[in-house]
């Protein structure tokens, strides 16, 4: 590659500073630095040959929705765009807003980005050759100073602990079953996108290119750039956001609100759901359903829905999208109406992959829906699971029709609810694969994510106009920026082992960081080892407090993750996956706020307690919206744990038994199997439901008073920013008369609890 070590200002287009660069004398390229909101910035590099690929699917400001054929990559509609003003002095250009500049050094080229009234750069390129681009390939490369407390988060849902510094991590996607928590890379999603936190707050940056990459946090040292921290991409466009913070918080919510959003999900999603690849894959699998139905029945467990794994399309030991297998389900629908009589919602798993003998395989070659191999002409050849096959192109109108057709005809018309994209990596490895573009074709290597996303859009947008006024529920596997926009996604076929815990939990959090808010964990462990009673039952308590719970599993003996697979333990996983049940009004709520203002339902302690330095430290709980705080039981044998409580007025409740404790210290709480530590910040109101009813919990606080919020709607309308009700809740306990006033709608009856409050509350209603 060559070092981009110069640079000259051209003009200006509109608010955007143009610079030509390059090196010897010789102009490479040209970059385009603009200020597109007070904290936003954009830096845009375009070769002479222009764009790589000229368009985008991640940027969608405010919900500003991309088409299918993508957002056009000079398309800057959505933001406020600030007025700016530009000042060239001697060596350098500073272009500044009301909010933030970009000093753009010429010599060697560099950007120093600041915040109004800072006179430290919060982020600094490094200062010997920081953009690097090949005459020869498409690779490109950005070097940024790093500073030695910077501690770095994000990047979706990579392995490993909550701080990512010093380790370097593939941009990539694979199917990585059984994969380890703790080093696996790559995993399912290529999110390039992370946080810096450090002496200068915190900021964000964004890399809008969806080519395999490299993000480097401090694993490599080199003598002659002192620290640093990079981004090498191995094709693409160098288009890169700036999110100028200047918190963590800040950050992930101006991602969110960059890349479109959180879909938020109908009620019924919030409950336990149950899937297993063995079940679908049995001979009997019809009964198989019936009797789990029965076996839920007896044992007293609520299960919401039901997740098809993809067995169901087989013919012999291989599977097939939208075929059913007639034997092991002579009639679907009569299957579907069984389930939903039960109250489970049918959901189904379809993967993008045709097996090279398909019984459908002719048609989709006929109309050329395929991701084609631009050399022969011919479908691009793909290893899958069951064999060689060929991929969906859904960058094609004609295969997008063809697939919703399929989800509707095959699947939504038996009756199936929602549908579940899984596999949908692309790992299609031949060079010369293209991707139809809309009739704008360009290289498969320049837009795997975007297959997987679009994939994901089209299930979401089917299954919205099968049932028009009601939310969508979607899930997908891979994908990058912006799934969220249209459903959940989850951690994947993790390993069953007590480590996975640990690194479950740190991956989600990095997750939530990195705008994924719908997320959870495949209950009792996806693959490995049948999981022993202790480990299931740590398991179930760990994932009943995520916004997804469905037990997954696929074991080489058969044996499938069941909340009854250990009688000794059916009692305490009965209680986790009720008590999951009874705190769904605030998770429902949490999940609303999460779709209104790009708030993770699930964050690290620092989220919260920002000024609590000890909180910063901790990687092995988490906080559940403003007031739950949740320390899963993560090591073997363990029947007590060492929990840290924020620092807060009033301090903290143990949400079972009531216990006061004071804040910003570490206790020890017993733990035995079957309770899951979780404690309630004082001056909280939290709203639960208790034998069917809603229940306010009020928990009281040392100035006498506390507040929470319900968010109630009919649990799936699609209009739910105009027909929901936001219902505030506030308690003051220093009158002669304790009041507690409700304001913003009428209530559901509900009854209320009190912990840590001696008076008797009188309601007044607005």
């Amino acid at each position: 590659m060559k070092a981009l070590t110069h640079a000259r200002f051209s003009h200006m287009d509109g608010n955007a500073a143009i610079f030509e660069v390059g090196a010897g004398g010789a102009i490479l390229a040209t970059v385009r630095i603009a200020i597109l909101e007070p904290d936003i910035g954009r830096v845009t590099l375009r070769r002479p040959s222009g764009y790589r690929l000229d368009r985008g699917w991640a940027i969608a400001p405010g919900g500003l929705e991309p088409s299918y054929a993508g957002r056009p990559r000079d398309d800057v509609s959505g933001f406020t765009h600030p007025s700016v003003s530009i000042a060239p002095s001697e060596g350098t250009v500073l272009l500044s807003s009301g909010g933030l500049s970009a000093e753009v050094r010429l010599q060697p080229f560099g950007i120093a980005w600041r915040r109004s009234g800072d006179s430290e750069a919060f982020l600094n390129d490094r200062s010997t050759q920081a953009y690097l681009l090949s005459l020869k390939t498409g690779a490109l490369a950005h070097h940024m100073a790093r500073h030695r407390q910077e501690r770095h988060y994000g990047l979706g849902d990579k392995a490993g602990p909550l701080d990512r510094t010093g380790r370097r991590f593939a941009i990539d996607a694979v199917d990585p079953c059984g994969f380890d928590a703790e080093l696996s890379d790559p995993l399912y999603k290529m999110l390039p996108f992370f946080i810096v936190d450090g002496p200068a707050g915190a900021h964000g940056i964004f890399y809008d290119n969806l080519a395999p990459a490299t993000v480097d946090l401090g694993a490599t040292i080199d003598n002659y750039h002192g620290l640093f921290r990079s981004y090498r991409a191995e094709d693409g466009d160098l288009d890169y956001y700036v999110l100028a913070g200047p918190t963590v918080p800040e950050v992930t919510r101006r991602f969110s609100w960059l890349t479109g959003g959180q879909a938020f999900a109908p009620r019924w999603s919030l409950g336990f759901g149950m899937t297993s690849m063995a079940i679908a894959d049995a001979p009997d699998a019809d009964a198989r359903i019936t009797a789990f139905i029965d076996n839920c029945r007896r044992h007293g467990i609520r299960c919401d829905s039901f997740h098809f794994g993809s067995g169901y399309t087989s013919i012999g030991p291989r599977r097939y999208v939208f075929n059913w297998n007639r034997d092991k389900f002579p009639d679907p629908a009569a299957t579907m109406a069984r389930l939903k009589a039960a109250g489970m919602q049918p959901i189904t798993n379809i993967k993008p992959c045709l097996l090279d003998d398909h019984p459908r395989l002719e048609e989709a070659r006929t109309k050329a829906i395929l991701v084609k191999d631009g050399e022969t002409g011919d479908p691009a050849i793909a290893q899958f699971w069951d064999g060689l096959g060929f991929h969906v192109d859904f960058t094609n109108p004609d295969g997008r029709q063809w697939w919703a057709d399929g989800i509707r005809d095959a699947l939504l018309d038996y009756g199936v609810t929602s549908v579940w994209s899984d596999n949908n990596e692309f790992e299609i490895w031949d060079e010369d694969a293209v991707c139809h573009g809309d009739g704008r074709p360009f290289a498969q290597i320049l837009g795997r994510p975007a297959q997987a996303l679009l994939m994901h859009k089209l299930a979401f947008e089917t299954q919205t106009a099968q049932a028009p006024g009601k939310r969508a529920y979607t899930i997908t596997r891979a994908g990058g920026a912006g799934i969220w926009r249209y459903g959940q996604t989850w951690t994947g076929d993790n390993e069953t082992a007590w480590k996975t815990l640990r690194y479950n939990l740190t991956q989600g959090l990095n997750m939530g960081l990195s705008g994924m808010f719908s997320i959870g964990h495949d209950v009792g462990g996806f693959h490995g080892p049948v999981p022993g009673p202790e480990l299931f039952c740590r398991f179930v308590e760990f994932c009943a407090l995520w916004p997804r719970m469905v037990m997954n599993s696929w074991k080489d003996n058969g044996t499938v993750n069941t909340p009854w697979m250990h009688a000794d333990v059916i009692a305490q996983v009965r209680d986790a996956i009720a008590l999951r049940h009874r705190l769904l009004p605030y998770l429902y709520t949490q999940m609303w706020l999460a779709a209104r203002d790009d708030v993770p339902p699930v964050r690290p302690l620092f989220w919260d307690f920002g000024g609590d330095a000890a909180a910063r430290d901790v990687e092995d709980q988490f906080m559940l919206g403003p007031d739950l705080l949740v320390a899963p039981v993560l090591l073997e044998g363990a029947t007590s744990r060492d929990v840290y409580l924020p620092a807060h007025p009033g301090g903290w409740y143990g949400f079972g038994d009531g216990s006061h404790y004071d804040g910003g210290q570490r206790v020890s709480v017993a733990a035995p199997l079957g309770r899951l530590p979780l404690f309630v910040r004082a001056g909280a109101i939290v709203p639960l439901e208790e034998g069917g009813q809603l229940q306010l919990a009020l928990f009281g606080a040392s100035d006498g008073k506390a507040a929470g919020l319900f968010y109630q709607d009919d649990g799936d309308t699609a209009a739910w920013r105009d027909e929901g009700r936001a219902i505030t809740i506030a308690l003051d306990l220093r009158p002669a008369r304790p009041v507690l006033r409700i304001a913003g709608g009428t209530m559901p009856p509900f009854t209320l609890s009190t912990v840590g409050i001696a008076d008797t509350v009188t309601i007044e209603a607005e």
